[in-house]
């Protein structure tokens, strides 16, 4: 007989706490959805909403263009 676990919904951080808006300039918080390589986390990793991670990715590019955040870690 297997048991299977129980694994807690995963819910998206952004819409619980109500924002809209990702400050680009906030470094600390958009390295945590980020690899050690530099690569942006999937949805499915982090359990970001669709909207909220399209928005993400939109600050980590803002922030890698003005070189605020590297494109690849070595």
């Amino acid at each position: 007989m297997q048991h299977r676990r129980f694994q807690r919904r995963k819910f998206c951080r952004f819409c619980a706490e109500k924002i809209e808006y990702f400050d680009y300039k906030d470094v600390r918080m958009l390295r945590g959805y980020l690899t050690e390589r530099g690569k942006i986390l999937p949805r499915r990793m982090t359990g970001v909403c669709s909207g909220h991670q399209k928005n993400l990715t939109e600050a980590i590019e803002r922030a890698r263009n003005i070189a605020l955040l590297s494109f690849v870690e070595k």
